[in-house]
């Protein structure tokens, strides 16, 4: 098992690794396992990035994170709000129209209602390089529909075709619009991978997680 030396010397490597934090300023602290992240980044984009470099490293168990957003005071929440609308329109994979968005302080929340889950994942995804965004609340519900009798072999071969799952450790059970997922998996990144592909399912609205990472791992 690595040392937190070890693991923070392996945070710091895929930090520094990541073309999009090369002018951000961060610093790392590990104490068994459990890894805090620090400092200022440009964007929303920059925050999510560190995040997800840091749960790719093995022996991470936690995450707790304390990155700033830097604030530039000539962005208002209206400049926000109205950029978070345009970027929505012309996403087409995402119907606007069932959307509600609510800015304040540069925090945003998204509600409505989409017809796939994918769609409620794009509207977030898709807002992240926004200026003046420091985090998203994403409320956005799915509409429940009739589910196939085969969705559980089709999440289970979208398993096996992603190349950073693990199939064979990985089970699913689904119970009407739900999908569970039990196992273990190497990293918090595979377990956020398995939830995505997951969500892509017709008929999924909701996935509990229940993966379990090696070395207990666990995201706060």
């Amino acid at each position: 098992m690595k040392t937190d030396l070890e693991i923070k010397n392996n945070v710091l490597e895929e930090l520094e690794w990541q073309p999009i934090l090369k002018d951000a300023q961060l610093g790392v602290e590990v104490v068994d396992g459990i890894t805090t992240l620090t400092g200022t980044v440009s964007n929303l984009a920059e925050k999510i990035a560190a995040e997800n470099a840091v749960k790719s490293v093995k022996g991470v168990k936690a995450i707790v994170e304390k990155l700033n957003v830097k604030n530039d005071k000539n962005v208002t929440d209206k400049d926000v709000a109205k950029r978070i609308i345009d970027d929505l329109e012309w996403n087409a994979s995402v119907e606007q129209e069932d959307i509600n968005v609510k800015v304040e302080d540069g925090y945003v929340y998204l509600s409505g209602k989409v017809k796939w889950a994918y769609q409620k994942n794009e509207a977030e995804k898709s807002l992240e390089y926004i200026e003046g965004i420091k985090s998203i609340t994403n409320d956005i519900s799915v509409t429940e529909k009739t589910i196939s009798n085969n969705v559980t072999h089709q999440i289970n071969k979208a398993f096996k075709r992603s190349a950073n799952i693990d199939a064979h450790n990985v089970s699913v059970i689904v119970e009407g619009n739900t999908a569970t997922l039990q196992g273990t998996v190497k990293s918090i990144k595979e377990k956020d991978d398995a939830l995505r592909a997951a969500y892509l399912a017709d008929g999924i609205t909701d996935v509990k997680n229940e993966l379990k990472v090696e070395y207990d791992a666990i995201y706060m």
